[in-house]
């Protein structure tokens, strides 16, 4: 399948949106259309993320991947952490996700952040063969925790 990595646009906020519906059911959350379609609506009205997409030959997107502007006390320095990427069934092995990541890394050195950072489930190992092949190093030192606020209950992804 071949496609062309670019900045999204407007127009492409819907197409969007139900991709990250299906990427948050990839992670074990139910459908949520409208929920979708407000939280990416709101993080690109609010200039609060950089949206890269996978256009397909077809002209419908293949994938999209979603960096958020952070810092790293440690370094002093700007980085991005690269939370979502997802590709359709349809695309994977196509190459659309390695093109994205790399897409990802050129908007990073773009924007003069230090590094990019991301996780993902234990379980997912075709994603961390796809990371490890493009040079991103597996973090064995620290661990990562979360904490609940209760605030998802207070104001819901869309609102």
């Amino acid at each position: 399948m071949d496609t062309t990595i670019r900045r999204a646009q407007q127009a492409d906020l819907p197409a969007i949106a139900a991709l990250f519906d299906l990427y948050r059911q990839f992670y074990d959350q139910a459908p949520d259309p409208v929920g979708a379609q407000a939280f990416i609506q709101q993080r690109f009205a609010n200039g609060e993320s950089v949206l890269l997409v996978a256009q397909a030959a077809q002209g419908g997107l293949a994938g999209f991947c979603q960096l958020y502007p952070s810092f790293c006390s440690v370094e002093a320095m700007p980085i991005y952490v690269l939370y979502d990427l997802f590709v359709v069934p349809a695309a994977r092995r196509s190459g659309a996700g390695r093109r994205l990541l790399q897409a990802a890394h050129a908007q990073a050195v773009a924007d003069g952040k230090s590094r990019m950072d991301l996780t993902t489930a234990r379980t997912n190992h075709a994603a961390q063969r796809l990371y490890a092949s493009l040079g991103w190093t597996r973090d064995d030192v620290f661990l990562a925790y979360s904490l609940r606020t209760g605030t998802a209950d207070v104001a819901p992804a869309g609102g």
